[in-house]
């Protein structure tokens, strides 16, 4: 297996490839202020296996959401978490990059992208999924965030490494504005979001991955590297997480 497959692996049977929770995906839904029981054209753009994208099906009852991610495999476990849960018939799965998006211009009344935009880029994300958006149409970003003027060197080095995009919230603000969007709210992922939704049940499968994989050379680097980013959050938690920036197309 080449290391995408070994992260496909480790990372499929997450109910979260990245931090987030319920109660802060609602309330970037009240921010925005969707209404709940209005038909609406709604993408989960970088869905995964899906975690947003099945809230958003049972909260917003008329919604029709497109999953999109490349990864053929988290949208097979989305398909049968779907299922499960009575909700296949409101969501489409989408096997596309986020660079190459299948909608038409104005298809859009929401966008949606939970701890996946950076595969792009903030700045290009957003400027380049504009144009599917109605007017007024609504963006719900989250995105790794700086939460203070200045941080230690050994995470300054970490996230420049692995991010260079990283930025603060003022700076992420200033480029919706710029992009065309008016800022609607911020809101800043907590702890739980990180420890008890995302790194605790990810350090828990460390072992069964390890096994499946004969602790392979590949294997152990994988689970070596996310060991230190988990590190890295518990040490200096106090100066980074994720912020849902949520914002309305105008213009």
């Amino acid at each position: 297996m080449d290391n995408l497959e070994l992260l496909i692996d480790l990372h499929r049977d997450g109910e979260r490839q990245g931090p987030g929770g319920e109660a802060e995906t609602e309330l970037a839904l009240q921010l925005a202020g969707v209404d709940r029981a209005a038909p609406l054209q709604l993408a989960d753009i970088g869905c995964g296996t899906g975690a947003s994208t099945l809230l958003l099906a049972r909260l917003l009852g008329n919604a029709r959401i497109t999953a999109v991610d490349r990864l053929p495999d988290f949208l097979d476990v989305l398909q049968a978490r779907a299922r499960h849960l009575g909700l296949a018939d409101a969501i489409t799965p989408c096997a596309a990059s986020m660079d190459n998006l299948p909608f038409a211009d104005g298809e859009l009344g929401v966008i949606w992208s939970e701890g996946a935009i950076y595969n792009i880029g903030f700045a290009r994300g957003i400027a380049e999924w504009r144009r599917f958006l109605k007017p007024d149409g609504l963006l719900v970003v989250s995105e790794i965030t700086w939460t203070t003027a200045a941080r230690p060197a050994d995470l300054q080095r970490h996230w420049q490494t692995e991010y260079p995009e990283i930025d603060v919230a003022s700076a992420r603000i200033a480029l919706l504005e710029r992009h065309g969007y008016a800022p609607i709210g911020y809101v800043v992922l907590p702890q739980h979001c990180w420890l008890d939704h995302y790194y605790r049940p990810l350090q828990a499968r460390f072992d069964s991955f390890l096994r499946r994989h004969g602790h392979s050379e590949a294997a152990k680097a994988i689970v070596s590297a996310e060991e230190h980013e988990i590190r890295l959050y518990e040490a200096h938690n106090a100066h980074f997480s994720y912020g849902m920036y949520v914002a309305r197309r105008v213009g």
